[in-house]
């Protein structure tokens, strides 16, 4: 008798003495292992959808004091002094530029002092006297840097225009400009894409010097 036949080869096919074939068994491993490792994706991503309703704006009435006349407004808290300005009190003098606080554009006067309206809330400044660039002339007569602005060319497209007037008002409210140099460094805050820096210090030299 020959001794060395091979060992039968079991057919895939064929069902084991538990009913499954071995690729029946590897796919059903597969599967449940696929089931694991998405379950925690899927709860997860349902728990992410239940913990994040839609915020819903909180309003509430705030009382602003523009160019000497009171405003009263029902807003979104999170409204900007800028957006305030131009949205609700239809006062687009003041100008939306980087609306991060980097070109000052947006400058307006609040208690006198500058800032950049659209780095700060309405709802903060309920009691402060604001000025934009359109509470400046008294009627016809133009403010004296308004005035200055214009003699001296101190603009082009004028996009920047009302920012750098409040701004270089603001700055002799301050009192610390002494030299150009001094004014250069003070209005930096204050970009001018044409490039009239030498006419603006021009401008607020004359008015510093009256």
């Amino acid at each position: 008798m020959d001794e060395n036949h091979d060992p039968p080869i079991e057919d895939e096919s064929s069902s084991s003495s538990s009913g499954t074939s071995r690729r029946g068994f590897l796919t059903q491993v597969a599967v449940a292992g696929a089931g694991l490792t998405l379950a925690p994706l899927l709860t997860g991503a349902q728990e992410i959808i239940l913990e994040t309703p839609p915020a819903q704006p909180q309003t509430s009435m705030v009382i602003l004091t523009v160019n000497g006349q009171k405003h009263t407004l029902n807003m979104d808290e999170r409204t900007t002094l800028l957006d305030a300005l131009r949205e609700n009190l239809a006062m687009p003098g003041t100008k939306k530029g980087c609306d991060h606080g980097q070109c000052g554009a947006c400058t307006v006067l609040v208690n006198g002092r500058r800032i950049n309206s659209c780095l700060t809330f309405a709802a903060m400044h309920q009691g402060d006297e604001i000025t934009t660039i359109e509470g400046l002339a008294k009627g016809d007569e133009l403010h004296p840097m308004q005035a200055a602005f214009l003699k001296h060319d101190a603009f082009q497209c004028g996009y920047c225009t009302p920012g750098q007037i409040c701004s270089a008002v603001g700055l002799i409210n301050e009192g610390h400009a002494k030299t150009d140099a001094d004014i250069r460094e003070l209005m930096s805050g204050n970009i001018c894409r044409c490039g009239a820096y030498q006419n603006i210090v021009e401008a607020i030299k004359e008015v510093k010097n009256v």
